[in-house]
């Protein structure tokens, strides 16, 4: 089968390689859309992939085989439900099981993702899409998760003044999510201009360019300060800019990957008494509210995801793209196409 192949030295190419055999208690599933996250950008651009892995894992698809008494068919729509935790470890006990202590790190050598035709999963690790929803929008269940967990570790209430910087697909989807959540003050920081378009189309009140957001003055807030930012960028400077738009017991959710560490005043972090904190993946249930949430008609599908498919060999150039802020939204894979 066709797949897009990391090579090494920042590249991706289309190789023939072999189609996956299930195993015991395991599915064929045949993909039907992956998107293309941040995290493979930094695995791809950034050379941190190693050379043979096929990436991608926000993926919907069809059933093309099961063992019987699986409870699934082919023919069946689905999208991915991993476990993400054991429900016993101290992170899994207190609601964090994105950093369950027993979870196997993920060896990207050996790793089989979804930008290929043919993927197995666990029988158990699949969810079924409800009839109303696309199967295109449906590979946006990770992403969703992924901003759900997001939302929930950063506490928003709807009279928070919430900014988020980076307005990339991960930073859309939350605004999104924040306003079908009753967030009505939303501020985006976004350097590139279509991108702050579409934040805009999404839910933001304003956007304004990372330029606006100044230093603050010593021992006080900014002028208009925020009581809970999420930073989507991955930049160590968004990073920085973000604590000092921060109101007393304010709040800083990092999402957003990136290995250049930033730089910040310990002193403001004790006198303003602010909290920073990362947000991994997703919870628990994270699969299932993420696609009760897109099945619910609360979201503006249409400015979430890039009107038109690309097939795998255009996975390279749409990353090169993505990273320079050319494309605003989420880039969704057919495996199917035909170049």
């Amino acid at each position: 089968m066709p797949a897009a192949v990391y090579v090494g030295d920042g590249r991706i190419a289309v190789e023939e390689v072999p189609c996956p055999v299930p195993g015991p208690g395991e599915v064929l599933v045949e993909i039907a859309e992956c998107g293309i996250c941040g995290s493979d950008l930094h695995m791809v651009l950034e050379r941190y992939a190693k050379p043979g892995a096929i990436l991608g894992h926000e993926w919907s698809g069809v059933v093309a085989s099961a063992p019987s008494g699986s409870g699934w068919s082919p023919g069946d729509r689905v999208v991915g439900n991993p476990t993400p935790g054991c429900g016993v470890c101290r992170p899994c006990r207190r609601g964090r099981p994105s950093v369950c202590l027993t979870r196997a790190s993920v060896a990207y050598l050996g790793y089989r993702g979804a930008f290929c035709r043919y993927k197995t999963v666990s029988a158990d690790g699949l969810i079924r899409i409800p009839d109303s929803l696309p199967t295109r929008v449906a590979a946006l269940a990770e992403p969703m998760a992924i901003a759900l967990h997001a939302l929930r570790v950063g506490g928003v209430g709807p009279d928070d003044r919430v900014l988020v910087t980076g307005t990339g697909p991960v930073g859309l989807l939350i605004i999104a999510v924040l306003r079908a959540q009753g967030i009505s003050d939303i501020t985006a920081s976004e350097p590139s201009p279509v991108r702050r378009q579409r934040a805009l189309d999404v839910g933001a009140t304003r956007v304004v360019t990372p330029d606006a957001l100044v230093d603050p003055p010593m021992g006080a807030p900014v002028a208009e300060p925020y009581s809970v930012i999420f930073e989507c960028s991955g930049h160590a400077s968004a990073v920085e800019a973000a604590l000092g738009q921060l109101d007393y017991a304010g709040t800083l959710v990092i999402v957003g990957t990136g290995f250049e560490p930033p730089r910040f005043n310990q002193n403001r972090l004790i006198i303003f008494e602010l909290e920073i904190v990362g947000a991994y993946n997703y919870d628990e249930d994270g699969f299932r509210s993420a696609v009760d949430l897109l099945n619910s008609g609360k979201l503006p599908l249409e400015s979430l995801i890039e009107p038109d498919d690309i097939p795998l060999s255009e996975v390279m150039d749409s990353m090169e793209r993505l990273s320079r802020g050319e494309i605003a939204s989420k880039v969704m894979v057919r495996p199917s196409m035909s170049s």
